[in-house]
């Protein structure tokens, strides 16, 4: 199981890198493999300003559909459009190709809300 330990993690299996007050979002490598494979990725919220938790999107996958929810309060600033044509992105590089939308964050302090990469270990028990 992959879990890099320079990015933070939700409780609801989302990673974000934080760079500057932007956050670049995804879903963990454990969340890829608990949904199976990722045949659509929808995110209509773009330009939106958002609160944390709020549902962002969803992604469907052969066997569930599953909200999106935003783990930092901020405007979705950008979707990833590859993922239109090639969702299985997420599938096979969670942590690169296959990231969601960039937040640009209007709370900076809630980032110390988020788990770091052992937090998140414990939380999967990997």
């Amino acid at each position: 199981m992959n879990i890099p330990s320079e990015l933070k993690y939700t409780k609801d299996h989302e990673w974000i890198k934080i760079d500057g007050d932007i956050a670049t979002v995804g879903i963990t490598d454990f969340a890829q493999s608990e949904l199976g494979d990722i045949v659509y990725v929808e995110v209509e919220t773009v330009g939106e300003e958002l609160e944390r938790e709020e549902v962002f999107g969803t992604v469907e996958a052969v066997k569930t559909v599953s909200d999106l929810f935003l783990p930092l309060t901020g405007e979705i600033a950008e979707f990833n459009e590859t993922l239109e044509g090639d969702p299985e992105l997420v599938n096979s590089d969670p942590y690169g190709e296959g990231w969601m939308v960039k937040i640009k964050m209007t709370d900076v302090s809630q980032i110390d809300d988020l788990l770091s990469a052992d937090s998140y270990k414990e939380l999967i028990g990997a």
